[in-house]
């Protein structure tokens, strides 16, 4: 695609207040969230899964031992809606659920060995989509886009982000372990 910025002469900062490239903007990602999802949608199929499971996988694989208020508030959706898809997960086996050791009340979310792998495969079938795309890119259009998707996302999901990354930095699991496998600070 060739920059219709440099040939009009225009920064290209203001290329992107227009609101054609805005609805340009919109329409790829709308085809690229198509494309993404495209292979885990048929595999989830064949399981009578969808998109809710997924990121319901995605996210307890992402956090193990998160509580249900804690994906009910990264989903940002209601606890009917979360039953309807973390009922039957539990049931075929893919998310485990505990009682919290402080509040008993709470009900701490991992997945099982079979929910590891089935959100390994649905990983997988992403993978190298996102790969290539990262690679064809390069480092300065990667660190781009991350930071046009922050500016698209609301405080809670840039928080999210910001406390994995500073837990990834320290080298603290969610669990309170360190990498090397001892007990981390609590």
């Amino acid at each position: 695609m060739q920059d219709k910025s440099a040939q009009a002469g225009l920064p290209a900062g203001l290329l992107f207040l227009r609101e054609e490239e805005l609805r340009l903007a919109q329409d790829m990602l709308f085809f690229a969230q198509r494309d993404l999802v495209a292979a885990p949608d048929i595999i989830l199929a064949g399981m009578d899964m969808g998109r809710a499971h997924h990121r319901t996988l995605h996210f307890i694989g992402r956090n193990p031992g998160m509580k249900v208020g804690e994906l009910l508030e990264i989903l940002g959706i209601a606890k009917q809606s979360l039953a309807r898809v973390l009922g039957p997960l539990i049931e075929q086996g893919y998310v485990s659920q505990v009682p919290g050791r402080v509040d008993r009340r709470q009900r701490l979310l991992s997945l099982t060995e079979a929910g590891v792998a089935l959100e390994r495969r649905l990983f997988e079938a992403q993978r190298e989509r996102l790969v290539v795309a990262f690679r064809e890119a390069g480092g300065p259009a990667v660190e781009g886009f991350r930071r046009v998707l922050l500016g698209m996302m609301k405080a809670p999901a840039r928080d999210y982000l910001e406390r994995r990354e500073l837990a990834r930095r320290d080298g603290v699991r969610r669990d309170g372990m360190l990498r090397d496998g001892m007990q981390g600070p609590r």
